[in-house]
């Protein structure tokens, strides 16, 4: 492959990925998704839909039957295992630990793709480790057993374990469970700040609010076969979310000072049936959007949404606060309410900017 054709691929690919275990039916069909350097993708779906084989067939733990993965435009199966992880690592489920390691020596472990067969950690390596762990809040853990800290605790040495690698890309199954609402914080927040750096993330999860507050990018994935990708606006729906779990859900806002982020609370149970593959009708609106930054630093990543979604653009002003290095652009937009939402929802991601927006 061509150093060009290299550059413009996604930084990862599924082509037709499809799995079925050994006399059992087909639980993965026809999966196509891409994953570009510092996206974020949330992988949602029922138990028994399929969430952690997808992610074990992605990183060739588990062979597709049909399809592949491409990381980087390379075909997994040829990427040899001293190169692949380097380049990805990943955060299983936090089980029971029998392991005597402290949690010190297992995040220090992460560096070893990084480490010679016949080497020991260098300062480097070490000074690597004590950062993670103090940026994910568990340095008071480092010299525990693992066998004799929390699961929630656990949880958060492997995902440190995992960020010690340094990898381009991230994926985390179920990052989220066994953790209380402040470390679901601290693993949503360093997911977010290790996508601004350029990292790609998947992860799999049960709470659909946290895939419209956090990932660009979603999949769902339904007990029937079929499954839904594409910007989560589009695909984290209340029909949607219908369709898949089996229950009915409202999707609201929430305002905080700084932003409104999507909430999804569950109503009750539906009494349909919806295997069919899903499908929604869309509306054209009028719509102002408002964002606030908070500096300069994410202009271009803002501009650059922008052009991208020109097409729904009726005008645009911007306003610098003076007495402050803030500013303020306000955009008239026109056009299908599902292209509006990932507008927003997509500037909503960026760091350090509040978005607000109005319709008619």
């Amino acid at each position: 492959m061509s150093e060009m054709n290299r550059q413009a691929a996604p930084l990862l690919k599924i082509e037709g990925g499809s799995f079925a275990y050994k006399g059992g039916p087909q639980i993965l069909k026809d999966i196509n998704i891409e994953v570009d350097p510092g996206e974020i993708l949330a992988v949602l779906g029922p138990n028994g839909s399929g969430k952690t084989t997808m992610l074990r067939c992605m990183m060739d733990m588990l062979h597709w039957q049909s399809g592949r993965s491409l990381l980087d435009g390379e075909d997994i199966r040829g990427i040899p295992a001293s190169t692949l992880w380097k380049k990805m690592a990943y955060v299983p489920q936090a089980g029971t630990a029998a392991t005597s390691y402290t949690a010190f020596q297992t995040v220090l472990i992460g560096r070893s793709s990084r480490i010679g067969a016949f080497s020991s950690p260098t300062e480097e390596d070490m000074k690597v480790t004590e950062r993670v762990m103090e940026r994910l809040g568990i340095s008071h853990l480092a010299d525990k057993p693992c066998h004799a800290i929390s699961g929630g605790e656990l949880q958060m040495v492997l995902i440190a374990r995992a960020m010690a690698a340094e990898p381009k890309f991230l994926v985390l199954d179920e990052p989220e469970s066994n953790l209380d609402f402040k470390n679901q914080l601290i693993v949503l927040d360093t997911m977010t700040a290790l996508a601004a750096e350029g990292v790609a993330c998947v992860f799999n999860t049960h709470y659909p609010s946290h895939a419209l507050q956090r990932a660009g990018k979603s999949l769902m994935l339904s007990k029937e076969g079929w499954s839904l990708f594409g910007d989560t606006t589009g695909v984290v729906t209340e029909d949607n979310i219908r369709r898949a779990f089996g229950v009915e859900a409202l999707i609201g806002e929430v305002e905080t000072p700084q932003n409104i982020m999507k909430n999804v609370v569950a109503v009750g149970i539906s009494e349909e049936a919806f295997a069919q593959e899903p499908g929604a009708a869309d509306r054209s609106v009028l719509a102002s959007l408002t964002v606030i930054m908070q500096n300069n630093a994410h202009a271009d990543q803002i501009n650059k949404a922008l052009r991208e979604y020109n097409h729904l653009l009726i005008g645009r002003m911007g306003l610098p606060h003076r007495s402050s290095d803030k500013y303020i652009i306000n955009v008239m937009l026109e056009g299908p309410v599902s292209e509006i939402e990932a507008l927003s929802h997509r500037l909503s991601l960026i760091p350090d900017i509040s978005v607000k927006t109005t319709y008619e």
